[in-house]
């Protein structure tokens, strides 16, 4: 039998607060969807209606009280994002629903009930994206940030005691039958009994196993550490790239990575970050752009790329014409490394102006296409059919009209062209992902073998069966 064709996955990337991009003060952008649930039931809507994988939200676990940012920047306040897509459940019926949940300032027992809670609300769509923070410290008991290396060991004991938890008990361990009497079969259920550097965790979880066994986990690292997470945990990749020799050479060495670990690199999907002006014509698009940026606050928007990625340099301060002066060395960040090379690579190899530099990323360092809808799709399968990208991950400039305009006029022309999707194929994410669901590694399903498919991860936890 043959294979289907590899389609093309799109995720749409959005904030808490409700704004995206950082052209918040134009006349087309919501302002208020942290305050009205119906603002984002009808982003999700329109997603749903272009056949989107996935509505992914970001979070942070801080709020900046740099003077420039807290004035000026629509970070805060936000919706938590576990609480908002618990929400968005009821409002949507196939789109996958990720979001990030920190696991440097978290606890593997309330993150585990958490996600099984939200797989069985939406009915298996649930996608937890497993991050370790830029910052946050001082709101959990701390004068600072974890170091970013013993972020990233705390995150794959994390992983660990989590997935363990989510196969503490079997699908069928709770039998309820009023006949007998029998609420729960002890046998099909397990304590963890967890006990590693960071974490001591007995389980077994009080929660129902996932409807997918586990939900869809998404990580988006890029620094060493980052590539090694994610090519033992993540399905669901999402990172930053600009140019597509370097977008390859990160495909590549995450999926070849994944072998070790027993996993298939075509159940990994890799997503880059891109912010698409979609116009009818050339000049629509270019003038949809120009309208944006407009209305939107350079000196803002520099300093938070140059904080953002760590640059050291004040971007806000210097002539639109003058050549950015990268120092030669950069200092060493704690929050987000891969960022930060992208950017300083970027600068050294291109010796741009400050108006380069401004025009050509988003605030956190994405691609921003210009163009029409031919043109997009152009850019969207070279990238996909060169093994640069699985899909990508759309960051709206404004919402909802970008949301509608990508919608209208970009999905057709993917469809059209046999790159994506004209409906879902599945009732669950991972269906749709065309993934399998994660069979529990303890228990079998009663009086049946093992279902064949791709070996999970297997934390290294020890487990008791409940005498």
């Amino acid at each position: 039998m043959s294979q289907p064709a590899r389609k093309l996955r799109l995720g749409a990337y959005m904030s808490g607060s409700g704004v995206q991009g950082d052209s918040w003060r134009h006349p087309d952008t919501d302002t208020d969807a942290h305050l009205k649930f119906e603002r984002y039931r009808h982003y999700a809507q329109e997603l749903e209606r272009g056949c989107f994988d996935a509505l992914f939200f970001f979070d942070n676990l801080f709020m900046s009280t740099d003077p420039v940012a807290l004035a000026h920047s629509p970070g805060a306040p936000r919706w938590d994002p576990v609480v908002l897509l618990a929400g968005l459940a009821g409002a949507t019926q196939h789109i996958g629903l990720v979001a990030s949940v920190s696991t440097t300032y978290s606890e593997p027992y309330n993150v585990a009930r958490a996600f099984a809670s939200l797989d069985h609300l939406s009915g298996g769509r649930a996608g937890w994206n497993l991050v370790t923070s830029t910052g946050g410290g001082e709101n959990f008991n701390r004068d600072d940030h974890v170091d970013h290396a013993l972020r990233y060991e705390r995150a794959n004991e994390f992983y660990d005691v989590v997935t363990g938890l989510w196969d503490s008990h079997a699908d069928d361990a709770f039998p309820r039958n009023k006949a007998t009497g029998q609420w729960a079969d002890p046998a099909r259920v397990r304590k963890l009994d967890h006990r590693g550097k960071h974490f001591r965790v007995r389980g077994p979880l009080s929660a129902p196993r996932p409807v997918q066994g586990w939900p869809v986990i998404a990580q988006a690292g890029s620094s060493e550490a980052g590539r090694e997470l994610a090519a033992r945990a993540g399905e669901l990749l999402y990172t930053a790239a600009q140019d597509i020799e370097d977008a390859r050479a990160f495909y590549t060495d995450v999926k070849t990575r994944a072998l070790k670990y027993g996993r298939r690199p075509e159940h990994i999907f890799i997503l880059p970050g891109v912010a698409p002006i979609v116009g009818r014509t050339q000049a629509e698009a270019e003038a949809r752009y120009d309208a944006l940026l407009e209305h939107r606050d350079p000196a803002v928007a520099l300093h938070a790329l140059a904080n953002y990625a760590s640059l050291g340099i004040d971007l806000g301060s210097l002539p639109f014409d003058a050549k950015v002066p990268l120092p030669e060395h950069v200092p060493e960040t704690n929050s987000h490394k891969s960022r930060q090379k992208l950017l300083v690579d970027w600068i050294r190899r291109e010796q741009p102006t400050v108006r380069q530099l401004y025009t050509r990323f988003t605030a956190g360092g994405h691609r921003v296409l210009v163009g029409t809808p031919e043109s997009i799709a152009d850019d969207f399968q070279h990238w996909f059919e060169t093994g640069a990208a699985d899909g990508f991950n759309i960051m709206f400039p404004s919402a909802p009209a970008d949301i509608t305009s990508f919608v209208d006029l970009v999905v057709p022309e993917l469809q059209r062209r046999g790159l994506f999707r004209t409906h879902y194929e599945g009732r669950t994410f991972r269906e749709n992902l065309g993934v399998p669901a994660v069979p529990n590694r303890h228990f079998a399903p009663r009086d049946a073998e093992t279902p064949a498919g791709e070996a999970a991860p297997q934390p290294a936890e020890t487990t008791a069966a409940i005498a």
